[in-house]
């Protein structure tokens, strides 16, 4: 039987496995944070290097929002090591990030602006005996790449599937981050084209009475043709 793919709201498998900061459980590995799972179709696929290249260059960002990262690749510990000799540009002052693919990769010169790639960024899965079941539920279309996004609680908030020629968009990652944080702790959803500072929607289950001692900073209410109120705003609390 093919095991299905995870749904929103589904709890993360809580797999052991090697990676390049040495052994883990998924679950400790979040601990309290937030964790992103990227997954690649395979090594040597000249998008994914550029996607692993940028997720090292906005580590920082992604710390800020307590949020881990995680990558994982489906091809064999020694592609890994090979893959591990390959750079890619990062940043516009020229750091060269060296990805690290498995616990082999300890040994290369892995570094970002002086500190390792490794340690500091994106821990990277070696495929291992055992592994089957998170393969299946991870790599549900092998030919593609996914984005998935978990909360402290270790279940799906977010996942997006790409085809493997799109590179994926980090900044979208990081907005949607921050929409999936505020809306997780505070009554309100984004809007289309929401950015941080921008003006957050009252959730519809929320009384307008409640609402108003919620949010001091004033709701107010978009006019639409049917007359209906439903449209109610604040600002980002």
């Amino acid at each position: 039987a093919v095991m299905p793919g995870l749904l929103l709201g589904d709890e993360a498998p809580n797999f052991e496995a090697d990676t390049t900061q040495g052994r883990i459980r998924f679950h400790d590995f979040l601990g309290d944070s937030w964790g992103i799972l990227f997954s690649h179709p395979r090594d040597f696929t000249p998008v994914c290097t550029t996607e692993l290249g940028r997720a090292a260059k906005l580590a920082p960002e992604f710390s800020k929002r307590n949020v881990k990262m995680i990558a994982l690749s489906i091809d064999s510990v020694q592609d890994h090591l090979s893959w591990c000799k390959v750079r890619a540009l990062g940043g516009p002052q020229g750091q060269l990030v060296l990805l690290p693919c498995s616990k082999g990769c300890r040994k290369c010169p892995c570094r970002l602006g002086g500190t390792s790639v490794a340690s500091q960024s994106v821990a990277v899965l070696k495929c291992r005996a055992g592994m089957g079941r998170v393969f299946s539920i991870f790599m549900e279309h092998p030919t593609k790449s996914r984005v998935f996004v978990f909360g402290p609680d270790k279940k799906l908030k977010l996942s997006i599937l790409y085809p493997a020629t799109t590179g994926r968009n980090f900044d979208e990652i990081l907005r949607v981050v921050d929409s999936l944080q505020l809306t997780a702790y505070k009554k309100v959803a984004t809007p289309v084209d929401w950015k941080p500072g921008d003006s957050v929607m009252v959730v519809p289950t929320l009384p307008d009475e409640e609402a108003k001692k919620l949010f001091p900073k004033g709701v107010f209410t978009k006019e639409l043709p049917s007359g209906k109120k439903y449209l109610r705003y604040t600002p980002q609390p």
